[in-house]
């Protein structure tokens, strides 16, 4: 098949919906034709081949930052990629159009869709439909809940990442989608040999990794506190990413008095993320909101168990006592005492650690892959929904 990927962010631009959305565009490459419409920004090139796949940039404007889009950027992409899009196709066939995100990409892939007169499947993943922590979520705006539920509606397939985001979109948009369900996956990681003398810890060191951008919906402020009240000096906070956060949470942990006790990475490599989760003893999260939640995964590939919230697509794969301990949303002296059940049990963290890298077998991005890869065989032989 030739598949047309639009996604407005595609690394190095952004998060880890273009991270996802690269390792499935990768994956598919193995197999077929694949082109990824995005956005342009800095100095990155306007067409390139990258890992098999062949990268195209619309240049968006107000872009400032790698791991942040501005209204602008995404505004803009949507008259750019549109454009971009159009001066493809007056060369070029597609069999299939893949959007990832309702918004903002999501009309740039309707309309290029509706100009091939192929099939358009619409990957939601979360944070498009649904992010309490903001109040430009769509879920919000009664004029982006009907933009979303347009889309949904005139698409032959919307796909879910998750139970949750499937909820999300019934609840706030429309129960008539012709939805799908299919988890993301992530690539296997590589074995690295590392040790805790190179990111100067301790053998006897309790460590607690988080990973993630220091935004609000993060409510990294409450691990902070959460340290601070387990006064075993053994137990460590390592921070992973960077956000506008950051100076606040310093100064937080300095007043709590556990500063020597939480280590802020900024941002480092995948190798080096790689490294300290294969060197930490417990995945925590406090995060208000999960589409899916990719990083859980990738700490249990670690062999971690995991401590988080019952917000979010992770619920579909986390159990307590099973791969560590699902707390109710901000029930934080439950969540301090699973985490203080498990620093002091490191035969059970063993065991759990165990179950997670047996879990995660399921969940990694060629089966992602392969049940996309299905769907668009499904619609371009031609089974597939009539349009309302």
């Amino acid at each position: 098949m030739r598949i047309l990927v639009c996604n407005y962010e595609y690394p190095p631009l952004g998060g880890g919906g273009g991270v996802i959305c690269a390792s499935l565009a990768r994956e598919l490459a193995r197999r077929h034709d694949v082109t990824v419409l995005t956005s342009r920004a800095f100095d990155l090139p306007a067409e390139r081949v990258e890992d098999g796949v062949r990268v195209l940039r619309a240049p968006v404007l107000g872009r400032r930052r790698y791991a942040a889009a501005s209204f602008v950027s995404m505004f803009t992409f949507l008259a750019s990629g549109v454009w971009r899009g159009r001066a493809l196709l007056r060369d070029e066939r597609f069999d299939v159009v893949n959007t990832h995100f309702a918004l903002p990409t999501g009309p740039v892939g309707h309309r290029l869709a509706a100009a091939l007169d192929v099939p358009h499947v619409l990957s939601v993943h979360g944070g498009d439909l649904y992010d309490p922590s903001k109040w430009s979520s769509p879920h919000r705006h009664a004029m982006l809940r009907l933009c979303v539920r347009h889309l949904a509606l005139a698409a032959d397939a919307t796909v879910a990442s998750s139970a949750d985001t499937l909820a999300n979109l019934r609840n706030f948009f429309t129960h008539d989608a012709r939805e799908v369900v299919i988890p993301l996956g992530i690539e296997r990681p590589p074995c690295v040999e590392a040790s805790r003398s190179r990111f100067d810890f301790s053998p006897d060191d309790v460590l607690l990794i988080t990973v993630g951008r220091l935004v609000s919906r993060k409510a990294v402020d409450q691990l902070v506190d959460a340290v601070a009240e387990l006064p075993d000096p053994r137990v460590k906070l390592v921070v992973v990413g960077s956000g506008p956060l950051e100076p606040a949470l310093r100064d937080q942990a300095a007043v709590r008095g556990v500063a020597d006790r939480v280590r802020f990475t900024g941002m480092i490599g995948d190798e080096d993320k790689t490294a300290l989760l294969s060197l930490s003893d417990l995945y925590v999260s406090t995060s208000q909101h999960e589409g899916f939640g990719l990083v859980f995964l990738e700490a249990m590939a670690a062999g971690l168990p995991v401590v988080c919230y019952d917000r979010g697509g992770q619920v579909d794969f986390l159990e307590t006592g099973e791969t560590g301990a699902v707390v109710a949303l901000n029930d934080r002296t439950a969540f301090v005492e699973q985490c203080r059940s498990l620093v002091a049990a490191p035969d059970r963290r063993a065991a759990i650690g165990a179950t997670n890298r047996d879990r995660v077998e399921r969940y990694f991005i060629d089966r992602c892959a392969g049940e996309y890869e299905a769907l668009f065989e499904s619609l371009v032989q031609g089974e597939r929904w009539r349009r309302s």
